[in-house]
C-alpha cells in the first residue's frame, strides 16, 4: 500500500512511476479525497476544541450562579457532541475510501526495471549450462509420465476435476525427494529457518501481501461447515508467501533480527481464473500445486542486496540439480502488483522445446509492510521504520518435477534420477515403467 503523505509531496513522481505499468494518473484523485479527509480532520479539531471551551466555562457559570448561562452552554456542548459524532463518522468513511483506493494501486517499479507492456519486454540478465544432448526426439513430461503408468490426469479429474494429477509410486517419491532436498539446501547452506504455517488463513492475512480485495477471483475461498458466514471464511493461500511474510504483521522487530529469512514447503491453490485455453495438459498450471518458498524481511537498506542473494539460492537447487536455465528481469507490464523489481528463472524443458518459469523472486520494498503494519526499531533510535518485503520460488516443485523428467528422459522413457536427488530416493538410479 501506498503512503498518501509520499504522494502528496511528490505526486509527479508517483503518476510517473504508474505510468511505467501503464496505469493513468491517480495522484490527483487520491489527493483529493485525502483533502475532504483533512479538511474533516481541522473540523472535528475545532469543534472538540470549541466543546473543550465551553465544558470549562460551564463550571464557571455555575460557580456564578448564572444557571442561564450555563444552560445555554450545555445546550452547546450537546450541539458540537452531535456534531462531533456525525464528523467522525465522515472521517471513518472518507479514510476507509482512500485506503480502499490505496489498496488498489500497484507498486512503483524501480528505475532499472524495464518498462514494456508484457513478457515481450522482459530482459535476459543472465543464462547457465546449455541443452543436454538428446539422440532422439525428446517428450513432453506429460506423455512420459503417463507412459510410465506413474502421472494420472484421468482418475484426477474423476476426483477433483480439470488441472489436477494424482501421482504414483517413484514419482510421488521423486516430488517429495525434490522438496526435501531444496529445504535442506536452503537451510544447511543458505541460513533460512524452516516453517510450517497454516495453509488456510483470514481475509486480512491475504490483503497483507495484497491477494485481497484485487485478485480475489484468483483464490479459493473455504468454509467451516455448511456456514456461508463471512466470519466462518478462509482462504487456502496461493503461496507460502502469505503465511511467511505475515509472521511479522502488526509487529515491532530489532534491527539486530534483520534479515530474517524463512522458508516453506507447502501445498498451493490458485483458481488460475485468467489461464483458460492456456496448458490444459499436463502440470504446468495446476489448481493445486507445491512449492518450496524464501521470505526475506529485511531494512530497506539491505533489500537490494538479499534480492540478489534469493536469486542465487533459488538458482542453487538448479545448479545442484544440473538444469539448463536463464534469469530475466520482467518488464513494467509483466511484473507482480506488489513487486517493484522481480527476477524470474527459466528452466530448459526440451519436449517443449522453450524456457518456461520455475521460479519469480521479487522484492516489494516496504509496500506489503505497510498492509501488515510490520515495522523495525533501528538500532540508537526512538522511532520505527517499515520492514522491507521479499520474495521467491525456490523452487516450484512440480514444475522442478517436470524439468527431471523432461532433461532426464532417456530414449526408452525412462528418467534418469539426478545425482543429488538419489541419497532422498533410497539410492534409486533410474525410474522406469517396471519399476
Amino acid at each position: 500500500m501506498h503512503d498518501i503523505k509520499i504522494i502528496r509531496d511528490d505526486p509527479e513522481a508517483f503518476d510517473a512511476g504508474l505510468a511505467k505499468r501503464g496505469i493513468e494518473p491517480q495522484a490527483a484523485r487520491l489527493i483529493a479525497i485525502d483533502e475532504r479527509r483533512r479538511k474533516i480532520i481541522a473540523s472535528l479539531q475545532e469543534m472538540q476544541a470549541a466543546r473543550n471551551d465551553a465544558s470549562k466555562q460551564i463550571g464557571a457559570a455555575k460557580a456564578k450562579k448564572d444557571e442561564a448561562l450555563a444552560q445555554k452552554l450545555m445546550d452547546e456542548v450537546a450541539h458540537l457532541k452531535a456534531k462531533i459524532q456525525a464528523g467522525e463518522e465522515d472521517e471513518r468513511a472518507v479514510t476507509a475510501e482512500l485506503e480502499t483506493e490505496l489498496a488498489a494501486i500497484p507498486n512503483i517499479p524501480y528505475e532499472t526495471v524495464p518498462v514494456g507492456p508484457d513478457e515481450t519486454a522482459n530482459v535476459e540478465y543472465r543464462r547457465h549450462g546449455s541443452p543436454r544432448a538428446m539422440n532422439f526426439t525428446p517428450r513432453e513430461h506429460f506423455d512420459l509420465g503417463e507412459a510410465l503408468g506413474l502421472m494420472d490426469f484421468e482418475t484426477a479429474a474423476k476426483l477433483s476435476g480439470a488441472r489436477f494429477v494424482v501421482l504414483k509410486g517413484l514419482l510421488a517419491r521423486l516430488e517429495r525427494a525434490i522438496a526435501n532436498f531444496m529445504l535442506d539446501l536452503h537451510t544447511r547452506e543458505f541460513g533460512y529457518t524452516e516453517v510450517n504455517p497454516p495453509l488456510l488463513v483470514k481475509d486480512q492475512t491475504m490483503f497483507g501481501t495484497a491477494q485481497l480485495p484485487k485478485f480475489a477471483d484468483d483464490q479459493f475461498a473455504v468454509y467451516k461447515g455448511q456456514s456461508v458466514s463471512e466470519q466462518d471464511k478462509y482462504w487456502l493461500i496461493p503461496t507460502a508467501e502469505v503465511s511467511l511474510t505475515n509472521l511479522v504483521r502488526e509487529s515491532i522487530l530489532s534491527e539486530e533480527e534483520l534479515p530474517l529469512r524463512l522458508t516453506a514447503w507447502t501445498p498451493c491453490f490458485r483458481a488460475e481464473a485468467g489461464s483458460a485455453g492456456r496448458d490444459t495438459r499436463g502440470m504446468i498450471r495446476m489448481h493445486q500445486f507445491s512449492k518450496v518458498e524464501l521470505v526475506s524481511v529485511t531494512t530497506p537498506e539491505q533489500a537490494d542486496e538479499e534480492h540478489e542473494r534469493m536469486l542465487a539460492c533459488a538458482e542453487g537447487v538448479l545448479k545442484a540439480l544440473d538444469l539448463h536455465y536463464r534469469v530475466v528481469t520482467l518488464s513494467t507490464g509483466d511484473m507482480g502488483f506488489s513487486s517493484r523489481k522481480t527476477y524470474d528463472i527459466e528452466v530448459w524443458l526440451p519436449g517443449q522445446g522453450a524456457f518456461r518459469e520455475i521460479s519469480s523472486c521479487s522484492v516489494c520494498g516496504d509496500f506489503q509492510a505497510r498492509r501488515m503494519q510490520a515495522r523495525y526499531k533501528p538500532a540508537g533510535s526512538k522511532t520505527t521504520r517499515f520492514v522491507n518485503t521479499l520474495n521467491g520460488s525456490g523452487l516450484a516443485v512440480g514444475r522442478t518435477l517436470i524439468a527431471i523428467l523432461e532433461n532426464y528422459q532417456q530414449a526408452d522413457g525412462s528418467i534418469a534420477v539426478p545425482a543429488a536427488l538419489k541419497p532422498y530416493m533410497g539410492g534409486q538410479e533410474v525410474i522406469a515403467a517396471n519399476g
